[in-house]
């Protein structure tokens, strides 16, 4: 797979997600499957793994761990802070100096590392500044913990702040067809300040596939049954718009899924897409996208059919919506 810069460093233009091996999407899979694709992902060209302190409260960086520490040489590694479980086994949004450097050494533990690539702070936390939470991050850097220092899900405004205290090496935040949000101001913001935009979504949470048809088979522990787009009645409208999404990609020689990785590709250098996945064909058919050419035509036919306009329901419920300062449409 060629490769795009965060920072210094060289990453496959199609990182791995790595929360749905853990956590969001039910049922995740079982232990030694998620191994087994972690480490032919590696093999397949993947040399970015995104993981979470959140994703399932820490296991999700212990698997990374045992799958695929053992070959820690091969890629670039990435988690979060600032969004976990805390001591009283509640979830909370808790950016505080003290405790993302406490989270920091958990998940250095969990990982089995000494230092990680790049490090998140993985929402805004309204009761703390900016400049404090990314003060703390700086302090993480100068201390060889973490080697650079990444926002996720934040306005433009919040990452122009950030950077004024420390280099944003990257800002990591949902991005695809059917969520455009990062256009008003993110991705502008980070073409300004030399950051990397890591596209977290990028196949629509499965929509953009095709391979999503009746959101009532969904397990209730599943995320997306919260999401106002995968509700009864929304998401059928939605599905709409996939017959002449299915023709453009057929078009293009390639699947959805590819088409709408490739679109985003196109779209800028700096974007980069990390798809995640619990099935080791859907992660070697995601691969294909870094050979897909999407015509001018094709490109202006994708942005007219799956737009803010086009597209019926908003991403988050407004609980989730709380937690998230990315400008909305």
């Amino acid at each position: 797979m060629r490769t795009r810069k965060i920072a210094e460093f060289d990453v496959s233009r199609i990182g791995f997600g790595c929360m749905s091996l853990s956590y969001g999407y039910a049922p995740c899979p079982e232990e030694d499957y998620a191994i087994r694709l972690l480490n032919e992902a590696l093999d397949n060209g993947y040399t970015f793994m995104d993981t979470a302190a959140l994703y399932g409260f820490g296991e999700n960086e212990k698997l990374v761990n045992k799958a695929i520490g053992h070959r820690r040489d091969e890629f670039f590694l990435a988690s979060k802070c600032g969004l976990r479980r805390n001591n009283e086994g509640v979830r909370e949004i808790n950016g505080r100096p003290e405790v993302l450097k406490e989270t920091c050494d958990q998940s250095l533990s969990r990982l089995g590392v000494d230092v990680i690539d790049l490090y998140y702070l993985h929402r805004p936390d309204p009761n703390v500044e900016i400049e404090e939470s990314m003060g703390a991050l700086a302090d993480l850097v100068k201390e060889g913990k973490i080697r650079t220092v990444g926002l996720s899900e934040m306005s433009a405004e919040t990452i122009l702040r950030a950077h004024e205290v420390h280099p944003v090496a990257a800002v990591q935040t949902e991005y695809s067809l059917w969520t455009r949000n990062p256009e008003i101001a993110v991705l502008q913001a980070c073409k300004d300040i030399g950051a990397a935009f890591v596209a977290f979504g990028p196949v629509g949470r499965k929509f953009l596939t095709g391979k999503l048809q009746d959101v009532h088979a969904l397990p209730d522990e599943d995320m997306r049954k919260t999401m106002p787009r995968f509700q009864d009645g929304v998401y059928e409208k939605n599905l709409e718009l996939l017959e002449e999404f299915a023709n453009l990609a057929e078009e293009s020689n390639c699947s959805m899924a590819q088409l709408a990785l490739a679109w985003l590709l196109a779209k800028e250098d700096h974007i980069i897409p990390i798809p995640g996945t619990s099935s080791i064909e859907h992660m070697i058919e995601n691969t294909g996208a870094d050979d897909v050419v999407v015509s001018d035509d094709v490109m202006n036919c994708l942005e007219q059919l799956i737009n803010q306009d086009t597209v019926i329901g908003e991403r988050y419920d407004a609980r989730a919506q709380k937690s998230v300062t990315t400008e909305q449409f």
